[in-house]
């Protein structure tokens, strides 16, 4: 079962404050609902796949208590100066002293140096900055994930014109044997059953039952 992070949740003392903060941000305004002295106000990080959540009577946390969101970039520098132009008090950047790549999570700031990592590695870079309650974010420099640091993707690979002509071939000549043995249908009521299930990683045989089992149900809906 997938288990996607999908909400963090940010404690907050003055709700249109933290508003108009991460609207400045450039993060994308996705909700905004009040009810009595409910309210909850949802952005989402550019092209993130992870959101923020923040209001009234959302949370118990003490406003300002998160400690290191972090937000990954690929270019730290170019990064801190979009912040920057847009109002934002950006530390500068720093790398762990110790040449690790975790140096942004080590909670003694005495273990810092200053400047991008030496090597530029992936990971290495670091900076940070608070929204007006306190909550710490913090940019990471990661241009190449480690090793293990993705997950296996599940989903379809849209084919190419090569590809989708070829498998638009093989759905015909198949839909053309199901054609001479059944009732008269719409050709796309098969196809669609079929490419799908032949996308998703079905045998021919296994797509082809997929869709006959698909045309059933439609016929029948239709004799009703």
């Amino acid at each position: 079962m997938d288990m996607k992070l999908e909400v963090v949740v940010i404690p907050v003392s003055d709700v249109e404050r933290a508003k108009r903060f991460y609207e400045k941000l450039g993060f994308r305004l996705d909700v905004d609902i009040s009810q009595g002295d409910y309210r909850a106000v949802h952005f989402t990080p550019p092209n993130s796949r992870t959101s923020i959540l923040f209001g009234k009577g959302v949370t118990n946390a003490r406003p300002g208590s998160i400690d290191r969101l972090l937000l990954a970039v690929k270019d730290i520098e170019a990064a801190r100066r979009e912040l920057i132009s847009k109002g934002v008090e950006v530390s500068e950047v720093f790398h762990d002293a110790g040449g690790s790549l975790g140096g942004g999570f080590i909670a003694d700031q005495r273990a810092r140096a200053a400047g991008p990592d030496p090597q530029h590695r992936s990971y290495a870079s670091y900076a940070t900055f608070g929204d007006p309650d306190g909550n710490v974010w913090m940019l990471q420099e990661l241009t190449t994930r480690l090793p293990g640091r993705e997950w296996e993707s599940t989903e379809a690979r849209s084919p190419d014109a090569k590809e989708l002509a070829a498998l638009l071939y093989e759905t015909s000549q198949r839909h053309g044997r199901y054609e001479q043995s059944h009732a008269k249908h719409q050709w796309w009521d098969w196809y669609a059953p079929y490419l799908s299930a032949r996308q998703n990683g079905s045998s021919p045989e296994q797509a082809a039952e997929v869709a006959d089992r698909h045309m059933d149900q439609v016929l029948q809906s239709a004799s009703r």
